[in-house]
């Protein structure tokens, strides 16, 4: 099955079902679909809360419809696992009714133990408990698969937490692998995808999953629909490079894609990265899913904002 449809259908479905009926209010109503007062970007961009908090206000649903109205056409939201459940309908029914696709959002990250690598929920104590570190994992699916439902999303951020150290790297990727394992066999049934992200170590020191060619591998050990590639292209260049390189590589392996410039992890444009190049091999390789506008904005004056959409302008691939 293709892994860019494998979940469209169970999700929306799912997500459809869990809406409600209520407006969320009559500040947050939304009758129809709003015209827009420009052009779609032709790449599924998705912006996320704060990035225009100077001209669209801190409520998120009215973020959603300023982006909207901008041109975009997906939303990411790492953080809703902490919105409250009405919210996160509110959000799901807004991104439905302006035919938004919903980005990714972090259903798990440990940045500091061992857990999925050495079965350690604790760094500081030498006692390995799997049958703990499955109790957590079913938790954390079976909540993340209603926050999934709430907000329609299809991919959700999964980072296999901390090195363990006390023992060899093929050992943890056979812990790593048998969990995650165990965690599809949750996700499968609603086709929501867990997207690993490789995290750079020069930010991020002491993470397991590092490098694009590691996730792959996985992956392919894990062996299912529900298990893929977040490939975030900050984190690459660091660790990498080569990223078309890489990318191709991995492609088969690839569902969720994010952008960020180097250094300092701000909008394309302001780094090294040739986004431009970028955005063309994607357009061309065919892929239609959600790039996450996963870095901070260089001007963080309100003008800045509209820097950063001009920026996006300059890289989405031409129609």
């Amino acid at each position: 099955m293709n892994r860019r449809t494998f979940a469209k259908t169970a999700i929306t479905a799912a997500a459809a079902a869990s809406l409600p009926t209520a407006s969320f209010g009559d500040h947050h109503k939304t009758d129809a679909k709003m015209p827009r007062s420009h052009r779609s970007f032709n790449m599924k961009f998705a912006p996320h809360d704060g990035q225009f908090k100077h001209a669209a206000g801190k409520d998120v649903l009215d973020q959603i419809r300023y982006a909207y109205d901008q041109g975009y056409t997906a939303w990411e939201d790492n953080r809703m696992p902490n919105r409250e459940p009405d919210t996160q309908k509110a959000i799901g029914k807004l991104l439905a009714q302006l035919d938004m696709t919903m980005g990714t959002f972090v259903i798990y990250v440990d940045m500091n133990n061992p857990v999925l690598t050495g079965n350690r929920l604790d760094l500081s104590k030498r006692q390995r408990d799997p049958d703990a570190v499955r109790e957590l994992l079913k938790t954390r699916i079976t909540d993340g698969l209603e926050v999934a439902k709430r907000c329609g999303a299809q991919w959700t951020t999964f980072v296999p937490a901390a090195t363990d150290p006390s023992i060899s790297h093929e050992y943890q990727t056979a812990n790593v692998v048998d969990h995650l394992k165990f965690c599809a066999e949750l996700c499968e049934p609603s086709g929501l995808i867990l997207v690993l992200e490789s995290l750079n170590p020069v930010s991020h020191p002491g993470l397991f999953l590092q490098r694009i060619s590691q996730a792959n591998q996985i992956c392919k050990m894990v062996n299912s629909p529900s298990v893929k590639i977040l490939d975030d292209l900050f984190h690459q260049q660091i660790t990498e490079g080569n990223l078309i390189s890489n990318m191709t590589k991995a492609w088969g392996e690839i569902a969720y894609i994010q952008f960020g410039d180097v250094p300092g992890r701000k909008e394309p444009t302001t780094g090294e990265i040739n986004y431009t190049n970028i955005v063309k091999w994607l357009h061309k390789k065919g892929y239609d899913g959600v790039i996450g506008m996963e870095h901070g904005i260089m001007n963080k004056k309100p003008e800045g904002e509209q820097d950063l959409i001009q920026a996006y302008r300059s890289i989405d691939v031409k129609a």
